[in-house]
């Protein structure tokens, strides 16, 4: 598992921007785009080279505190 798996990642569309937003609010506040494929794609690559930058300069990663919601039974 690479280090970037620890963090949720999503793709939404937003009425607002009437565009898709890709959010891992661990680690940035978001992309966005017209093609959701391309927007979850993107947002694995930034969210990547976040890490890669962070760990560069020495930085520690913020633990990962966003997490799916989990379906109440």
């Amino acid at each position: 598992m690479k280090t970037s798996d620890r963090y949720h990642k999503w793709v939404e569309w937003s009425d607002d921007d009437q565009a898709y937003l890709g959010k891992c609010p661990d680690l940035i506040t978001g992309i966005h785009g017209d093609d959701p494929r391309l927007v979850y794609a993107d947002l694995c690559e930034v969210v990547e080279d976040v890490v890669r930058h962070l760990q560069s300069v020495g930085r520690p990663l913020p633990e990962p505190r966003v997490r799916p919601m989990q379906e109440v039974v």
